[in-house]
């Protein structure tokens, strides 16, 4: 039996796993990353998709609408 690897979740951000790693696609191609930390793109906006370019920090929010909370 292999060793678990160690996977982290970033909210608003990828997917951490120790690799190496290959991850198989939906249409049954492969990538394969021969890192020590790989960053899996949870937000489809990568160039390198399913590898994470960083893409995520990139979004822009709505403009407020200039009220304050009360």
């Amino acid at each position: 039996m292999t060793e678990p690897r160690a996977v982290r979740v970033v909210q608003g951000g990828p997917i951490l796993i120790e690799g190496p790693v290959s991850i198989e696609l939906t249409d049954g191609s492969t990538v394969e990353s021969d890192r020590f930390m790989v960053a899996v793109c949870t937000c489809r906006r990568s160039k390198t998709y399913p590898l994470c370019d960083t893409s995520h920090r990139k979004v822009t929010r709505p403009a407020q609408s200039g009220k304050r909370p009360a």
